[in-house]
C-alpha cells in the first residue's frame, strides 16, 4: 500500500521522519498532495514544548497547507466543488459539524472537535487517531467531510499560497473585525508576517495612515511593511504615544491592532493611543501567566474604547486573502524568504524563531517536494 513520509514531533524540539499508509478515501473526504506547508509562530512554541500541556503527542506539526486533490470521493467534490488536480488551502480549524457553534457556522469555535484531540485544528491531531495524516508537515495530508477548503489559481506559485493564512488573518483583525473604514487612520504592533498582512489589509479597507510599531533590528520587515503601505515607522524603544499624537495631531488612532508575541507593553500603550471611541484588536499570544503592567484601566471605559480578542480568521477572511494573492495588487512573493525540506524541520523552525544568525526571516515554508 502507498505511503506517505511526515514530520513527527515525538517529545520538545524532538522530531522524527515518519511513513503512514495512504487512507482509503470514500465518498465525502479527499487526499490531499502536499506542495508547501507555512510555519508560524504557534509551530515555534510546539517546537520548544510550550504547548506539551494542551497536546497529546506524536503528531503530525503543520496547520498552513497548500497543495493538489490528489484522490476526493464524489460527495465531496460535489460539496466542496472541487476536483482531483485543483489546489486548494485548507483552514486549519476542524469543526464536529454538529454540535451548536458548528450548526451556526462558528466551526473555528467548536467545542466538540475530534475524540482523543485536545485541540481540533490541523497539526495538533495525534497520529494515534486515524488515519494520523492530519498535518500539513507530510506529503499527504488527510481530508476529512468537515474541512473548510479554498480553490487557489493553478498559476499561483505553492510558497506564494501557503502565505494564505496570514492574509487572512490581516484581513480579519486589521479589517473586517474592527471596521476599518475609508480615511481611519490604523497602528499596527508587530512587523512580522501576520503584521505585514495587517498593513495591506488597513490599505484595501481605506485606511488613510498606517503606522507600524517595531524593534529596530526588524529593519528588513519594516522595509516590507511602507511596501505593502505602512506610511509610519514608530520604533518600540521610543515614546509610542508621544509618536502617534504627534502623527495624529492629538487625535489618537481609529483601530490598533497587536499581534506580537509574549510581550504585553503594546496592550497598556494601545489604551493609550487609540482614539475616543477607538477599537484595540488584541491577536497576540502572551502566554497564560501575562500581567499588563502599567495598564490605566478607568482610559478604557472613559475614551469608550472597544477592546477585542481575536483568534485566526473567519471562512470569509480566507476566501478574500486568496482572492487577494491571486490579485498580484501586492509584493506577496517578498513575505517568503525561505523553503525547506521536510528533514530540514528542526533547521526551518529555528530560521522562523531568528536563532539562525542572518537569516532575516519573515515567513517560512517546507516544501515535501524538496
Amino acid at each position: 500500500m502507498a505511503k506517505s513520509r511526515a514530520v513527527v514531533q515525538v517529545g520538545a524540539r524532538r522530531f522524527e521522519m515518519q511513513q503512514f499508509e495512504l487512507p482509503r478515501i470514500g465518498a465525502y473526504d479527499a487526499l490531499l498532495r502536499v506542495e508547501a506547508c507555512g510555519i508560524c509562530g504557534s509551530d515555534v512554541d510546539q517546537y520548544d514544548g510550550k504547548l506539551d500541556a494542551l497536546l497529546a503527542l506524536p503528531m503530525i506539526p503543520g496547520h498552513e497547507p497548500v497543495g493538489v486533490i490528489e484522490e476526493i470521493g464524489e460527495e465531496a467534490a460535489r460539496r466542496w466543488g472541487l476536483a482531483a488536480g485543483d489546489r486548494v488551502v485548507v483552514e486549519p480549524t476542524r469543526g464536529c459539524g454538529h454540535c451548536r457553534a458548528c450548526k451556526r457556522g462558528d466551526y473555528r469555535n467548536c467545542r466538540v472537535g475530534r475524540p482523543g484531540a485536545a485541540i481540533s485544528v490541523c497539526g495538533f491531531i495525534p497520529t494515534t487517531i486515524a488515519p494520523a495524516l492530519w498535518g500539513g508537515m507530510a506529503e499527504f495530508m488527510y481530508l476529512d467531510p468537515e474541512v473548510a477548503l479554498h480553490k487557489v489559481a493553478p498559476g499561483v506559485a505553492p510558497e506564494l499560497a501557503a502565505l494564505y493564512q496570514p492574509i487572512a488573518a490581516g484581513i480579519s483583525w486589521a479589517q473586517r473585525i474592527p471596521g476599518t473604514r475609508l480615511g481611519d487612520t490604523v497602528v499596527i504592533f508587530g512587523a512580522g508576517q501576520r503584521g505585514i498582512a495587517c498593513v495591506a489589509a488597513a490599505r484595501e479597507a481605506g485606511a488613510a495612515h498606517v503606522a507600524i510599531v517595531a524593534r529596530r533590528r526588524s529593519a528588513h520587515r519594516i522595509r516590507l511593511a511602507e511596501e505593502f503601505g505602512a506610511d509610519a515607522t514608530i520604533y518600540a524603544d521610543e515614546d509610542v504615544v508621544a509618536r502617534v499624537r504627534e502623527l495624529t495631531q492629538g487625535d489618537g488612532a481609529d483601530v490598533v491592532v497587536d499581534v506580537t508575541s509574549e510581550t504585553m507593553e503594546p496592550i497598556a500603550k494601545a489604551v493609550e493611543i487609540a482614539r475616543v471611541g477607538g477599537t484595540i484588536i488584541l491577536a497576540g499570544v502572551k502566554g497564560p501567566t501575562a500581567a499588563i503592567p502599567d495598564l490605566r484601566n478607568d482610559r478604557i471605559f472613559s475614551k469608550e474604547l472597544t477592546i477585542k480578542g481575536v483568534k485566526n480568521a473567519d471562512f470569509d477572511s480566507f476566501a478574500a486573502a486568496v482572492r487577494l494573492i491571486e490579485s498580484g495588487r501586492y509584493p506577496f512573493e517578498k513575505m517568503h524568504t525561505h523553503s525547506f525540506a521536510l528533514n530540514d524541520i528542526d533547521r526551518a523552525i529555528r530560521t522562523l524563531a531568528g536563532r539562525i544568525p542572518g537569516a532575516q526571516a519573515i515567513s517560512v515554508a517546507l516544501d515535501p517536494r524538496l
